[in-house]
Protein backbone atom coordinates (compact mmCIF):
# COMPACT_ATOMS: atom_id res chain seq x y z
CA UNK A 1 0.00 0.00 0.00
CA UNK A 2 2.77 2.46 0.94
CA UNK A 3 5.94 2.25 -1.11
CA UNK A 4 7.79 4.56 1.31
CA UNK A 5 7.05 2.44 4.37
CA UNK A 6 8.74 -0.81 5.40
CA UNK A 7 7.08 -4.19 5.72
CA UNK A 8 5.37 -4.48 9.12
CA UNK A 9 5.40 -0.72 9.68
CA UNK A 10 3.86 0.85 12.80
CA UNK A 11 0.85 3.15 12.46
CA UNK A 12 -0.69 5.47 15.03
CA UNK A 13 -4.32 6.54 14.51
CA UNK A 14 -5.71 9.26 16.80
CA UNK A 15 -9.47 9.71 16.79
CA UNK A 16 -9.86 6.00 16.13
CA UNK A 17 -13.50 5.77 17.23
CA UNK A 18 -14.76 8.39 14.76
CA UNK A 19 -16.18 7.56 11.35
CA UNK A 20 -13.06 8.34 9.32
CA UNK A 21 -10.61 7.09 11.95
CA UNK A 22 -12.37 3.72 12.21
CA UNK A 23 -12.49 3.40 8.42
CA UNK A 24 -8.77 4.21 8.16
CA UNK A 25 -7.99 1.43 10.64
CA UNK A 26 -10.12 -1.06 8.70
CA UNK A 27 -8.33 -0.20 5.47
CA UNK A 28 -4.89 -0.47 7.08
CA UNK A 29 -5.77 -3.89 8.49
CA UNK A 30 -6.72 -5.10 5.00
CA UNK A 31 -3.04 -4.95 4.03
CA UNK A 32 -0.37 -7.40 5.17
CA UNK A 33 2.15 -4.56 5.09
CA UNK A 34 1.06 -3.13 8.45
CA UNK A 35 2.71 -4.68 11.51
CA UNK A 36 1.11 -2.77 14.37
CA UNK A 37 -1.64 -0.18 14.68
CA UNK A 38 -1.79 1.85 17.87
CA UNK A 39 -5.27 3.31 18.23
CA UNK A 40 -6.09 6.29 20.43
CA UNK A 41 -9.64 7.28 21.34
CA UNK A 42 -11.81 8.17 24.30
CA UNK A 43 -13.91 5.02 23.79
CA UNK A 44 -12.87 1.38 23.66
CA UNK A 45 -13.02 -0.04 20.14
CA UNK A 46 -14.67 -3.33 19.22
CA UNK A 47 -11.80 -4.54 17.04
CA UNK A 48 -10.29 -7.97 17.52
CA UNK A 49 -6.96 -8.16 15.71
CA UNK A 50 -3.54 -9.03 17.16
CA UNK A 51 -1.99 -6.10 15.31
CA UNK A 52 -4.11 -3.61 17.27
CA UNK A 53 -2.92 -1.94 20.47
CA UNK A 54 -5.69 0.17 22.00
CA UNK A 55 -5.10 3.22 24.19
CA UNK A 56 -8.10 4.96 25.74
CA UNK A 57 -7.01 8.58 26.15
CA UNK A 58 -8.27 12.12 25.68
CA UNK A 59 -5.40 13.73 23.78
CA UNK A 60 -7.16 17.11 23.65
CA UNK A 61 -5.87 17.41 27.23
CA UNK A 62 -2.20 17.65 28.23
CA UNK A 63 -2.38 14.63 30.55
CA UNK A 64 -3.66 12.51 27.64
CA UNK A 65 -0.82 13.61 25.38
CA UNK A 66 1.77 12.89 28.06
CA UNK A 67 0.25 9.46 28.70
CA UNK A 68 0.52 8.70 24.98
CA UNK A 69 4.13 9.87 24.93
CA UNK A 70 4.96 7.58 27.85
CA UNK A 71 3.17 4.64 26.23
CA UNK A 72 5.11 5.04 22.99
CA UNK A 73 8.45 5.56 24.76
CA UNK A 74 10.04 7.04 21.60
CA UNK A 75 9.02 3.98 19.54
CA UNK A 76 9.46 4.83 15.83
CA UNK A 77 6.13 5.67 14.17
CA UNK A 78 5.98 5.24 10.41
CA UNK A 79 2.44 6.50 9.82
CA UNK A 80 0.56 8.93 12.05
CA UNK A 81 -3.04 9.71 11.08
CA UNK A 82 -4.89 12.39 13.04
CA UNK A 83 -8.65 12.03 12.59
CA UNK A 84 -9.93 14.14 15.47
CA UNK A 85 -11.95 17.27 14.86
CA UNK A 86 -14.99 19.20 16.01
CA UNK A 87 -17.59 21.35 14.30
CA UNK A 88 -20.59 21.23 16.62
CA UNK A 89 -21.30 20.04 20.15
CA UNK A 90 -24.77 20.15 21.69
CA UNK A 91 -23.44 19.67 25.22
CA UNK A 92 -21.39 22.86 24.88
CA UNK A 93 -23.98 24.70 22.76
CA UNK A 94 -21.47 24.81 19.94
CA UNK A 95 -22.65 25.47 16.39
CA UNK A 96 -20.86 26.95 13.36
CA UNK A 97 -21.23 30.74 13.50
CA UNK A 98 -22.89 32.41 10.52
CA UNK A 99 -22.53 35.97 11.80
CA UNK A 100 -20.10 38.05 13.85
CA UNK A 101 -22.61 38.46 16.67
CA UNK A 102 -22.60 34.69 17.22
CA UNK A 103 -18.92 34.57 18.12
CA UNK A 104 -17.80 33.78 21.67
CA UNK A 105 -14.44 33.27 23.33
CA UNK A 106 -15.51 29.89 24.70
CA UNK A 107 -16.51 28.48 21.31
CA UNK A 108 -13.46 29.87 19.53
CA UNK A 109 -11.21 28.39 22.20
CA UNK A 110 -12.87 24.98 22.13
CA UNK A 111 -12.76 24.63 18.34
CA UNK A 112 -9.19 25.92 18.12
CA UNK A 113 -8.04 23.54 20.85
CA UNK A 114 -9.42 20.43 19.14
CA UNK A 115 -8.78 21.27 15.48
CA UNK A 116 -5.50 23.19 15.64
CA UNK A 117 -3.76 23.08 19.00
CA UNK A 118 -4.21 19.38 19.72
CA UNK A 119 -2.66 18.11 16.44
CA UNK A 120 0.44 20.28 16.76
CA UNK A 121 0.84 19.57 20.48
CA UNK A 122 0.65 15.86 19.65
CA UNK A 123 3.54 16.29 17.22
CA UNK A 124 5.47 18.18 19.87
CA UNK A 125 4.86 15.46 22.46
CA UNK A 126 5.69 12.61 20.08
CA UNK A 127 8.55 14.13 18.12
CA UNK A 128 11.02 11.52 19.41
CA UNK A 129 8.95 8.91 17.54
CA UNK A 130 9.39 10.85 14.29
CA UNK A 131 13.08 11.74 14.60
CA UNK A 132 15.74 9.62 12.92
CA UNK A 133 16.14 8.08 9.50
CA UNK A 134 13.00 5.93 9.26
CA UNK A 135 10.14 6.91 6.92
CA UNK A 136 7.59 8.94 8.88
CA UNK A 137 4.32 10.05 7.29
CA UNK A 138 2.20 12.47 9.33
CA UNK A 139 -1.31 13.14 8.00
CA UNK A 140 -3.89 15.37 9.66
CA UNK A 141 -7.48 15.95 8.64
CA UNK A 142 -8.07 19.52 7.56
CA UNK A 143 -10.90 20.99 5.46
CA UNK A 144 -11.18 22.99 2.27
CA UNK A 145 -12.98 25.71 4.24
CA UNK A 146 -9.63 26.29 5.97
CA UNK A 147 -8.25 27.62 2.68
CA UNK A 148 -8.12 31.41 2.87
CA UNK A 149 -7.89 31.63 -0.92
CA UNK A 150 -10.97 29.45 -1.37
CA UNK A 151 -13.16 31.36 1.10
CA UNK A 152 -15.90 32.98 -0.98
CA UNK A 153 -18.93 32.38 1.25
CA UNK A 154 -17.85 33.48 4.73
CA UNK A 155 -19.40 32.10 7.88
CA UNK A 156 -18.22 29.19 10.03
CA UNK A 157 -15.70 31.50 11.70
CA UNK A 158 -14.26 29.17 14.34
CA UNK A 159 -14.09 26.12 12.10
CA UNK A 160 -12.51 27.98 9.18
CA UNK A 161 -9.98 29.69 11.44
CA UNK A 162 -9.09 26.47 13.27
CA UNK A 163 -8.43 24.59 10.04
CA UNK A 164 -6.38 27.47 8.63
CA UNK A 165 -4.38 27.47 11.87
CA UNK A 166 -3.97 23.68 11.67
CA UNK A 167 -2.59 24.09 8.15
CA UNK A 168 -0.07 26.76 9.16
CA UNK A 169 1.08 24.85 12.24
CA UNK A 170 1.63 21.64 10.27
CA UNK A 171 3.33 23.49 7.42
CA UNK A 172 5.73 24.98 9.96
CA UNK A 173 6.28 21.61 11.66
CA UNK A 174 7.07 20.06 8.27
CA UNK A 175 10.05 22.40 7.93
CA UNK A 176 11.42 21.54 11.37
CA UNK A 177 10.79 17.80 11.04
CA UNK A 178 12.65 17.77 7.73
CA UNK A 179 15.76 18.77 9.69
CA UNK A 180 15.14 15.96 12.19
CA UNK A 181 14.23 13.30 9.64
CA UNK A 182 14.81 13.72 5.93
CA UNK A 183 12.25 10.99 5.20
CA UNK A 184 9.41 12.76 6.98
CA UNK A 185 6.24 13.71 5.08
CA UNK A 186 3.70 16.06 6.70
CA UNK A 187 0.31 16.39 4.97
CA UNK A 188 -2.96 18.26 5.51
CA UNK A 189 -5.92 16.40 4.00
CA UNK A 190 -9.43 17.44 3.00
CA UNK A 191 -11.74 14.39 3.12
CA UNK A 192 -14.75 15.94 1.42
CA UNK A 193 -18.17 15.84 3.04
CA UNK A 194 -18.25 12.49 4.79
CA UNK A 195 -21.30 10.75 6.22
CA UNK A 196 -20.25 11.00 9.87
CA UNK A 197 -21.60 12.56 13.05
CA UNK A 198 -19.57 15.70 12.35
CA UNK A 199 -21.41 16.47 9.10
CA UNK A 200 -24.80 14.97 9.99
CA UNK A 201 -26.63 18.26 10.81
CA UNK A 202 -25.40 19.85 7.57
CA UNK A 203 -26.06 17.10 5.02
CA UNK A 204 -29.49 18.27 3.81
CA UNK A 205 -28.02 20.53 1.11
CA UNK A 206 -25.27 18.13 0.06
CA UNK A 207 -25.98 16.27 -3.22
CA UNK A 208 -25.92 12.49 -2.82
CA UNK A 209 -22.93 12.18 -5.14
CA UNK A 210 -20.93 14.56 -2.94
CA UNK A 211 -21.71 12.86 0.37
CA UNK A 212 -19.06 10.17 0.78
CA UNK A 213 -19.03 7.07 2.93
CA UNK A 214 -16.21 6.77 5.50
CA UNK A 215 -14.95 3.67 3.68
CA UNK A 216 -14.65 5.55 0.40
CA UNK A 217 -12.93 8.51 2.08
CA UNK A 218 -10.45 6.23 3.85
CA UNK A 219 -9.58 4.49 0.58
CA UNK A 220 -9.11 7.81 -1.20
CA UNK A 221 -7.06 9.47 1.54
CA UNK A 222 -4.74 6.49 1.92
CA UNK A 223 -4.23 6.48 -1.86
CA UNK A 224 -3.36 10.19 -1.72
CA UNK A 225 -0.91 9.54 1.12
CA UNK A 226 0.67 6.63 -0.74
CA UNK A 227 1.42 8.87 -3.73
CA UNK A 228 3.27 11.49 -1.70
CA UNK A 229 7.05 11.73 -1.22
CA UNK A 230 9.27 13.74 1.15
CA UNK A 231 9.28 16.49 -1.50
CA UNK A 232 5.55 16.93 -0.83
CA UNK A 233 5.99 17.53 2.89
CA UNK A 234 4.06 20.56 4.13
CA UNK A 235 1.34 20.42 1.46
CA UNK A 236 -2.48 20.39 1.41
CA UNK A 237 -4.46 17.82 -0.64
CA UNK A 238 -8.05 16.84 -1.20
CA UNK A 239 -9.52 13.33 -1.23
CA UNK A 240 -9.18 13.19 -5.02
CA UNK A 241 -5.43 13.82 -5.05
CA UNK A 242 -5.69 17.50 -6.04
CA UNK A 243 -3.62 20.15 -4.24
CA UNK A 244 -5.52 22.91 -2.39
CA UNK A 245 -4.37 26.50 -2.19
CA UNK A 246 -3.63 27.82 1.27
Amino acid sequence: MFHLLPHHYTALVVGASGGIGAAIIKQLLSSAQVGQIITVSRQTLSIDDPRITQLTLDVSQEHGRQALKQALAAQPIHLFFNAIGTLHDEAHHLQPEKRLDQLSVDNLTQVMNVNAFTPILLLAALQDSFKGSHPAIIASLSARVGSITDNQLGGWYSYRASKAANNMLLKTAAIELKRLNKQSVVLCLHPGTTDTALSKPFQARVPNEKLFSPTYVAEQLLAVIADRTPEDSGSFWDWNGQPIEW
